[in-house]
């Protein structure tokens, strides 16, 4: 893991790339005749419900004196106007003029263009990637908890058993040393599953935070009576937050209202927090045996819930 002195000459490097790819440096912002800082203020200004000069230098982390000689810079080109507060009448709201409207229009359309033209030739998965690690960016450093990012669903999409596979690969390799046979047999069932997979009889809850998969569950029907857990994880950055907690009632929700007799899972006994949780709900343990198969021997286990 790199540590946060490591990771500082990588983020400057971005900084200096994003800066320098943008024109954030040039005196004119878009070959207009305004700044970064004062395109900033001019947005803010014609997108805040209840603007002010002190609203404006707390947002913007402007010096107070700085932000005055825009504010009257804009009053001197017509851009914006003031008018007194009723609520203190010692502050004034900030309001765009027309003709401000208008040049905040056209500072919208040439920033649009800018970032249309940079990712225009790129391929479609690279622009993806771009606003995803941007989203991630601003959600980390804003300090939004990742929670908030959080979003389920249940229909299963092309691409899902290819994310998942290769999140059992990872997770499993990195916590518990299993080898690539492991993640052979989670692509073994997950074809098995796919040639007969119908959402009559079968269901996944996925979790996502920002488009990408970070959890998973599903419940498989192997008759009218009995039904089988399967795929129940949860990327590391994600746990603690209840997301397993609301997975897996969900889906043993899910067999109640279909009806199901019994459901079973198969589990290995080092996944100690996810045994506690089948064990509280009532699960059962009623089989084991040792394998070797995954590189680290480990005794495999099945859980059953009579329902």
């Amino acid at each position: 893991m790199k540590s946060p002195t490591s990771i500082i000459p990588i983020i400057r490097e971005f900084n200096r790339f994003y800066t320098k790819i943008l024109g954030l440096l040039d005196k004119h912002l878009l070959d207009s005749e305004f700044s970064l800082s004062e395109v900033r203020v001019l947005y803010e200004i014609g997108n805040a419900e209840y603007c002010t000069a002190s609203v404006l230098t707390e947002q913007l982390g402007l010096d107070a004196g700085y932000l005055s000689r825009i504010l009257k810079r804009f009053e001197k080109l017509g851009l914006t106007y003031r008018v007194q507060s009723k609520e203190d009448a010692r502050s004034s709201l900030l309001y765009l003029s027309e003709f401000g409207e208008e040049t905040l229009a056209r500072m919208n359309a040439l920033s649009d263009d800018q970032i249309r033209n940079m990712i225009i030739d790129l391929p479609d998965k690279s622009r993806l990637d771009i606003a995803r690690s941007m989203t991630s960016i601003q959600n980390e450093l804003s300090g939004h908890p990742a929670k908030a990012r959080i979003q389920f669903r249940t229909e299963l999409k092309p691409g899902d058993a290819g994310a998942l596979i290769q999140l059992h690969g990872w997770i499993y390799a990195e916590e518990c040393g299993y080898n690539h046979i492991f993640e052979a047999y989670v692509c073994k069932t997950f074809y098995e599953l796919l040639q007969t997979y119908s959402p009559d009889k079968d269901r996944f809850w996925l979790a996502e935070a920002d488009n990408e998969i970070v959890g998973s569950i599903a419940v498989i029907g192997h008759s009218g009576e009995r039904a089988q857990i399967r795929w129940f994880i949860i990327h590391p950055d994600c746990r603690g937050m209840g997301i397993g907690k609301k997975l897996f009632q969900d889906a043993i929700s899910y067999c109640r209202e279909k009806g199901y007799r019994s459901v079973f899972l198969e589990t290995t006994e080092d996944q100690e927090t996810a045994i506690a949780m089948y064990t509280k709900e009532g699960f059962v343990k009623i089989k084991e045996q040792e394998n070797d198969a995954w590189g680290v021997r480990h005794i495999e286990q099945t859980y059953e819930l009579e329902l």
